[in-house]
C-alpha cells in the first residue's frame, strides 16, 4: 500500500522509549509521517521526539487518549492522508506488524491488531482480560461480530475513517465505542492476529480502580448509543 500514511503515537510521559518506537516506526515504514501527540507530558516527550524526527503536536494539558487521538486525525484530514495508523508510545505495538494491518486495510475501512487471535507474544493480565472479554460479550449483543481484542490500539483506518473521527470521537477510552459507531454507519471492520510486546518503558496509568470505572462507563455509553442509533433508523 503506497497511500500517503500517518502514524500517530498519542503520548504522555513517554520520554524514555519515545526515540526507540520512533526510529523502528521508521525501519519498518520508511515512507510514512510520523505524527507524536504529546499529551500534557511533565517530562520532555516533546523534545526527544522531534529530536528522533518526528512531527510533534504538543498539548498544553492532558486531554486523555480519546483528545490526543482525534488531534491526530485532524491533522490527518487537514493534510489529506489516506491511512493513519495508531500506535502506542511505551513500546508495547511492534511495528514490524504494520504491514498485517495495511494489507488488511486494502479491503476494511478500521483494522484491529489482535493480540487474541493466534494468542501469540505478550497477552495481558488476567484482569484485562476478562475486561476485554466483557467488553467481546457486549459488542457481540450489539454488533452481532465478535472482535477478540476490541481494546487494543493497535489500529490502521482509510481516509473515510480518518474524517469520520476528525470530526466525532469519544473523549474517554474511545477503543470499544468507535467500533459501535462505525458500524452502526457501515463501515467495515475487521481484526489480525499480531503480536503484542510487554510494554518497555513508564507505567500503566489505569490502575484496578480505574478499570472498574472504565468498564461501566463504556459498558453504560455503548448501550445508550445503540439505543439511540436503533431509534433514529426507524
Amino acid at each position: 500500500m503506497l497511500d500517503k500514511i500517518l502514524v500517530i503515537i498519542p503520548s504522555w510521559n513517554e520520554a524514555r522509549g519515545i526515540a526507540n518506537v520512533i526510529m523502528e516506526i521508521k525501519q519498518f515504514l520508511p515512507q510514512s509521517e510520523i505524527l507524536v501527540i504529546d499529551d500534557g507530558s511533565t517530562d520532555n516527550t516533546y523534545s526527544v521526539a522531534l529530536n528522533a524526527g518526528a512531527k510533534v503536536v504538543s498539548l498544553p494539558l492532558n486531554l486523555g487518549i480519546g483528545g490526543a487521538m482525534q488531534t491526530g486525525f485532524l491533522y490527518a484530514k487537514c493534510r489529506d492522508f489516506k491511512v493513519a495508523i495508531q500506535v502506542d508510545g511505551d513500546g508495547q505495538h511492534d511495528p514490524s506488524q504494520i504491514p498485517l494491518l495495511l494489507k488488511q486495510l486494502e479491503t476494511s475501512d478500521l483494522v484491529i491488531g489482535s493480540r487474541y487471535i493466534d494468542k501469540d507474544g505478550f497477552i495481558s493480565s488476567r484482569a484485562r482480560r476478562m475486561g476485554t472479554n466483557i467488553f467481546k460479550f457486549m459488542l457481540k449483543f450489539l454488533t452481532g461480530k465478535v472482535f477478540t481484542d476490541p481494546t487494543s490500539g493497535f489500529r490502521a483506518i482509510n481516509s473515510k475513517v480518518i474524517n469520520e473521527f476528525a470530526n466525532n470521537y469519544p473523549t474517554d477510552f474511545p477503543e470499544v465505542e468507535v467500533i459501535t459507531q462505525l458500524n452502526r454507519r457501515g463501515f467495515k471492520i475487521n481484526e489480525v492476529p499480531v503480536k503484542m510486546r510487554e510494554r518497555k518503558y513508564g507505567h500503566s496509568s489505569i490502575t484496578l480502580i480505574k478499570s472498574i470505572w472504565y468498564m461501566i462507563k463504556v459498558g453504560t455509553v455503548l448501550l445508550i448509543g445503540e439505543s439511540k442509533g436503533r431509534v433514529k433508523q426507524i
